[in-house]
């Protein structure tokens, strides 16, 4: 897949989320489970999840035991995001796994999936600042400075989009090569977290 593909991808999932546009509804990914395209699509439909979940915990009227339960949800949101970008870097890995790399091949500072992570908050990014840019409740001014902000976000996803490309193609010829590294996140593990280990 081309990153413009994953694109596509990624705008299907925001349209279809916003149908209902329910943090509660169900989720049913049409891929089959082996390819990337469910990975991505996984993906995709985490971060929207998650976007709405940022948007209700600030609403200045939340009850406090509400967003305490949201805020968990957040942290849940957070570690399952985290694991499917290592879905998509192991797919990676696995996919190159056989290919010569150069001896002056580099690394780069970013694995594929972490890229195509941004790509996803982009799209949404982008969806909703499409939203604020047509709003027609909002004040003309709001909505040209929403338009301003969406052009550079576009153009964002053009510089995302390319680089993704360049680097997926540098790997698959052996000029850059990629490591897989564990987040190790600590805050949600009660052997590291010394504010969760202490109550045992």
């Amino acid at each position: 897949m081309q990153a413009s593909e994953f694109n596509n991808l990624f705008d299907s999932v925001i349209k279809k989320y916003h149908l209902k546009d329910s943090v509660d509804q169900s989720f049913e990914n049409p891929f089959n489970k082996n390819t990337l395209e469910h990975l991505l699509y996984r993906k995709c439909w985490i971060d929207t999840v998650q976007w709405h979940y940022e948007d209700i915990i600030r609403l200045p009227d939340i009850n406090p035991e509400e967003a305490l339960t949201l805020k968990r949800k957040i942290d849940a949101s957070n570690q399952d995001r985290t694991n499917m970008v290592e879905y998509i870097d192991s797919y990676y890995f696995d996919k190159f796994k056989n290919i010569t790399i150069e001896p002056q091949a580099t690394i780069n500072s970013e694995s594929p999936a972490w890229a195509i992570d941004r790509l996803s908050i982009l799209a949404l990014k982008i969806y909703h600042m499409q939203e604020e840019a047509n709003r027609a409740s909002a004040s003309e001014k709001h909505r040209a400075n929403c338009q301003l902000k969406l052009d550079i976000l576009l153009e964002q996803r053009v510089d995302l989009t390319t680089a993704i490309d360049e680097l997926l193609n540098d790997i698959s010829l052996g000029k850059k090569y990629m490591k897989v590294y564990k987040q190790m996140k600590m805050y949600n593990d009660d052997e590291l977290n010394p504010m969760l280990y202490a109550k045992k």
